[in-house]
């Protein structure tokens, strides 16, 4: 685990989204948490952004302590699977970071994302203040008068509890494991269906 995954980790329970993490008092990042389904699937679209720390793979929402990915990929946990986000606010905003995640997962379904079903892979912002909190309804409302398809948003806003990373095998699977991970998000149609959804762009 890198030091910006060790620094997430360090954080997870702080209930604020912004914090300092540097000892002079200089430098200040936030957090978010989002659920989109595979959490290997979510990383790659949040790391590209500018601002982006990094992001971290693991399990929010559930009922049992430090639960393994075996517990959460049963549904025995009442885990989702999530990514924690790690962002300097000064280069790119929550309301940003909020637009990447709804395109990038399908809000219409309950319980599932493509070919992965169960509670495990509902979707859900989790918020850790007020301000994440309100901009998250708001950006939740603005989509479901201006969405490019038919179906209801069933997507969750929830407050954040504690975040637990998963194993460092999922950390940046996307890299680790290229093929894999280029196989498994064919052959789970979330590209198409993203398509179906929101467009090419």
């Amino acid at each position: 685990m890198n030091i910006f995954k060790i620094t997430c980790f360090l954080f997870a329970l702080v209930s604020t989204s912004l914090f300092t993490v540097s000892a002079s008092g200089q430098t200040t990042y936030a957090k978010a948490t989002f659920a989109g389904g595979c959490f290997w699937c979510m990383e790659p679209p949040f790391d590209k952004l500018k601002g982006v720390i990094s992001t971290t793979s693991g399990y929010i929402g559930g009922h049992q302590k430090n639960p393994s990915y075996q517990q959460v990929s049963a549904g025995r946990s009442g885990h989702a699977e999530a990514v924690q986000v790690l962002y300097d606010p000064n280069q790119i905003t929550y309301q940003t970071l909020l637009n990447t995640f709804w395109r990038n997962i399908d809000p219409t379904t309950r319980n599932r994302q493509f070919c992965d079903t169960g509670s495990q892979y509902r979707t859900g912002i989790f918020y850790y203040d007020e301000t994440q909190k309100k901009l998250a309804e708001q950006s939740k409302q603005t989509l479901a008068a201006n969405k490019p398809f038919s179906g209801d948003i069933v997507t969750e806003i929830t407050a954040a509890g504690v975040f637990y990373p998963a194993e460092e095998y999922h950390q940046d699977y996307y890299i680790k494991n290229p093929i894999r991970y280029k196989y498994y998000r064919y052959g789970c149609g979330r590209d198409k269906r993203l398509q179906e959804l929101w467009g090419k762009n």
